[in-house]
């Protein structure tokens, strides 16, 4: 049976993903909005030229624009993300806590943890990637209340991509682990647990961004375009096609699948680690 320690493990874990996230994954980030947001006819000819473009015009700390809000955000995102995604596999698990999920229980769970932190992403996010892009202190733009989640339905739709994040992160866990049983590679078999989560956690991260990223340039672009004439969500899809062709939805690809690996490996291995630390804790 599932207890109170539990539940909230993975709430108390998340928080310490999330700040490992910002540390080290920030600064690719900043290059992939930069690129994503200014397309294929803006300022920047690729990845390289807009991180030597903005640390040279803009220092090396402009690298971190908009990292004060995921310092709160990504930590309280991770927090929801995967403490929902705890609970929902306990909840699949129906109190039975010896019972294996599949990978399609796997799956499901973080899609419904996707979902369910898409209402605090929307808000961090539309604050983050319009601070990224702001490339002169008068270029700002002020939020009513309810205006900060424009862009819920894009964040959602996103986020339904966990689906194919925590189900291939188990179908890697679980491979590794029997290579890990096997006589074949014998170096591997000396690795442990938390080598699998970093591994793992990074393979996952990667192919989650190689199929939800045409959908994550689309949300960005509209969540970051002017105020004046919007296009929705639905028609920026169409947009993006007509004034870039199938290019313009990977913009800023190469440095979100270099970051993906190190910045997601690095945080789900924290999550896990801390997780197992605050369960063994329980039991002393």
């Amino acid at each position: 049976m599932a207890t109170t320690r539990d539940r909230v493990a993975g709430f108390a874990s998340g928080i310490a993903s999330g700040a490992t996230k910002l540390f080290v994954g920030h600064p690719f980030d900043t290059v992939k909005i930069r690129c994503q947001v200014e397309g294929g006819h803006g300022r920047f000819k690729g990845p390289l030229d807009c991180l030597m473009s903005t640390i040279r015009q803009e220092g090396p700390r402009a690298l971190y624009k908009g990292a004060s809000i995921p310092l709160i955000g990504w930590a309280a995102m991770d927090a929801v993300q995967l403490g929902s995604l705890s609970n929902y596999r306990l909840l699949l698990q129906g109190g039975n806590k010896a019972h294996k999920l599949t990978h399609l229980e796997h799956a499901v769970a973080g899609m419904g943890a996707g979902w369910t932190v898409a209402m605090v992403a929307t808000p961090v996010e539309l604050i983050k990637v319009r601070l990224q892009v702001q490339y002169a202190s008068g270029d700002q733009r002020r939020y009513g209340v309810f205006g900060i989640w424009h862009g819920l339905p894009a964040t959602l739709t996103q986020r339904s991509f966990f689906f194919f994040l925590w189900g291939s992160y188990d179908v890697y866990s679980e491979w590794m682990r029997t290579l890990r049983r096997t006589d074949h590679f014998p170096y591997y078999a000396k690795t442990g647990s938390k080598l699998i989560n970093f591994l793992a956690g990074g393979m996952a991260a990667n192919t989650f961004w190689c199929m939800c990223y045409p959908v994550d340039v689309v949300k960005n672009r509209y969540m970051t375009q002017g105020d004046e004439s919007p296009i929705s969500f639905r028609r920026m899809f169409a947009h993006v096609y007509r004034t870039e062709g199938v290019r313009g939805f990977f913009r800023g690809f190469v440095p979100t699948f270099i970051r993906s690996f190190p910045t997601n490996a690095s945080a789900i291995f924290v999550w896990e680690s801390t997780m197992r630390f605050l369960k063994n804790e329980g039991h002393h």
